[in-house]
């Protein structure tokens, strides 16, 4: 068995290179998903049962970036939700399916209700269920609707993908802040690594990193990697625009509930039974409005670009450099005074 080496968002930092930029507004952050469709922010809300439902898609429209709604519900509350959203003015939202069952079915719906963008949702995409879905779902559509699938970990995932009619793709497996698969598997590439490969495909599939993303930073460092989009979710988790209530403890507290999809508590709520977990459920403290959040991404995107002189994303991917660091820079690399202090 041959092995090779793979880098994660931490083991790598962009050089800085000579800018001339004087403003960060002079920095453009729009991307074209597909025709039609272009994006202000190239951000994307992860499709979780605590994390995007209407309040969040049209949040995420107003930031310039984009919600795809979850489906752990039934396809007439799924549909509520795209038209809810559509009616509060997202002009774009994207809505989650499987791959089986009555998946055909939930797409004619839910373009019904609006939604131009359908996610192919599954866990291990790289499938031929995924391939007869795709395809099933340009015989149905055409060029109408937008397919995104996923998710994939390798190059050749992606080309697979991509020569089945997927128009972008979801490239990560196993990097989710609440997702257990490569505990659970043994299975899974760093989500860094998978974007880097997947970029050398000859397929202008538009890539979207999805998982391990944890600041703004590592957004930036998806990007230069050759990523599109991103999806968050772990960022995002905890505001306002998420589903769910927000609780106190006896502390006085605040907090909301994030869980993996494939967790044995989600699992148990959308489909009443629980096969093997793959994911966990936990608490994230109380964060306010995402708009905070989102102008905090927004802001470090822009400040990204400029640090590698660069105002647009196709010119950042032309000119950054991406270098290897050593646990010692890691820990130079965070705020280690506050660990000193302590």
């Amino acid at each position: 068995m041959d092995f090779r080496q793979t880098h994660c968002f931490d083991d790598v930092l962009l050089t800085p290179k000579y800018s001339d930029i004087k403003s960060r507004s002079e920095v453009n952050l729009s991307s074209n998903l597909s025709t039609g469709i272009n994006l202000d922010l190239p951000v994307m809300s992860s499709p979780m049962d605590t994390v995007t439902e209407s309040a969040m898609a049209v949040a995420m429209q107003k930031a310039g970036g984009l919600g795809i709604i979850h489906r752990y519900n039934s396809v007439g509350q799924q549909a509520e939700l795209v038209r809810g959203a559509i009616t509060s003015g997202a002009k774009y939202v994207a809505a989650a399916i499987g791959v089986t069952g009555d998946y055909e079915e939930r797409a004619c719906i839910l373009y019904d209700a609006g939604a131009r963008i359908i996610c192919l949702d599954i866990a291990h995409g790289h499938h031929a269920m995924m391939k007869s879905a795709i395809k099933n779902l340009k015989k149905v559509f055409g060029d109408d609707v937008h397919i995104m699938a996923g998710n994939v970990a390798s190059l050749e995932a992606f080309d697979d993908l991509s020569k089945w009619g997927a128009d972008s793709i979801r490239v990560g497996i196993g990097g989710g802040s609440i997702c257990s698969t490569r505990i659970v598997t043994g299975h899974g590439v760093p989500t860094l690594q998978s974007v880097l490969d997947c970029s050398r495909s000859v397929y202008d599939t538009k890539i979207i990193a999805d998982g391990g993303i944890k600041t703004t930073g590592d957004v930036v460092k998806a990007i230069a990697a050759g990523a599109d989009f991103v999806i968050v979710g772990s960022m995002l988790a905890g505001t306002n625009e998420t589903p769910g209530a927000v609780l106190t403890n006896v502390s006085g507290e605040k907090y909301k509930e994030y869980r993996g999809m494939a967790s044995k508590k989600a699992q148990h709520s959308w489909r009443g039974k629980s096969s093997t977990p793959e994911g966990v459920a936990t608490t994230v403290p109380y964060k306010g409005s995402v708009k905070h959040t989102l102008q905090d991404i927004d802001g470090g995107l822009r400040s990204g670009l400029s640090y590698s002189g660069a105002r647009t994303i196709r010119e950042f991917q032309n000119k950054s450099t991406l270098i290897l660091q050593s646990g010692a820079s890691q820990l130079e690399s965070n705020t280690h005074i506050l660990w000193r202090n302590k």
